[in-house]
């Protein structure tokens, strides 16, 4: 039976055969496949990323970074503006962890100084200014850094008559830097009234997720408001919302299918096609000349 039972020391493996050492023996999948949220596939990356970072199997939109959604949006060109901007950290806080150090590690892995980058661009025939949220960013909270950039592309948008384009992504106010972060509602929202007056189109894109102090504020307040298919958009989250008034919600609530049927957006927007349905929306509130 010594042909079914190899004794030991019957067989060395060379190690200068390719595959027959242990690191060359194992098989490295690690990074290749994801698992997708909405149909619990496992995916072939490389796939998903050709296909803009879609589900192939059932269209499920997976998240996007901030230079991501720009270099999606915008031609070939284009300019990052507006950088440089650092939190302080006003009041100094520490909860687990200090806000700084929170910061450091932040911009340490996305390359960001905060959740935020603004770009100009082409769009098509039609030159833009666009802001985009990144939620990787201690989950795309707006402090006093994010506020302030998006209420410099306002006025950019404003001074230079371009449409302005925001793409948010957000956990909502950043807690740790208390009313500084809520202040920023009321001086994006101003900011973006001036645009109105100046009859300049804004556009809000809403990704997932959008909620709190930002749905609350600039992400509702577009000329025209869109959503990515599948994506949580409110307030206050669902569990929370369960939990305050005792009853079960609707199938569905908060998703942007779900608002779109009750009137809070205007459309909802594949991203394959997002790109275009934005040419043609801005060529029609802002013919090019």
């Amino acid at each position: 039976m010594s042909w079914f039972k190899r004794e030991s020391g019957d067989y060395e493996p060379d190690p200068n055969t390719p595959g027959n050492g242990d690191s060359e023996r194992r098989v490295r999948t690690e990074g290749l496949f994801i698992k997708c949220q909405g149909c619990r596939q496992a995916l072939y990356k490389p796939d998903v990323e050709a296909n803009l970072n879609v589900c192939p199997k059932c269209q499920h939109h997976f998240k996007l970074s901030a230079r991501q959604r720009i270099e999606m949006l915008l031609d070939p060109g284009y300019e990052l503006v507006d950088g440089g901007l650092r939190s302080t950290d006003p009041l100094n806080f520490h909860d687990v962890k200090p806000y700084k150090s929170r910061l450091r590690k932040a911009q340490e892995e996305t390359g960001l100084d905060d959740a935020i980058l603004n770009a100009v661009g082409n769009l098509g025939p039609h030159s833009v200014v666009v802001s985009a949220m990144e939620y990787s960013f201690i989950g795309g909270s707006m402090g006093a850094v994010v506020g302030e950039t998006i209420a410099r592309a306002v006025d950019r948008a404003r001074e230079g008559r371009k449409p302005l384009i925001v793409v948010a992504a957000s956990g909502g106010a950043r807690m740790m830097e208390g009313v500084v972060s809520l202040m920023q509602m009321a001086k994006i929202s101003t900011g973006l009234a001036q645009l109105d007056d100046a009859r300049v189109p804004y556009i809000c894109v809403l990704t997932d997720p959008t909620t709190g102090g930002v749905t609350a504020s600039f992400a509702m307040l577009g000329d025209l408001n869109i959503a990515e298919p599948g994506a949580l958009i409110g307030f206050a989250g669902p569990r929370v919302i369960e939990q305050t008034i005792r009853q079960k919600l609707p199938e569905g609530f908060q998703r942007s299918e779900f608002l779109l049927e009750k009137g809070f957006l205007d459309a909802v927007v594949h991203r394959r096609e997002l790109k275009d349905y934005l040419i043609r929306a801005i060529s029609f509130m802002q013919p090019v000349a």
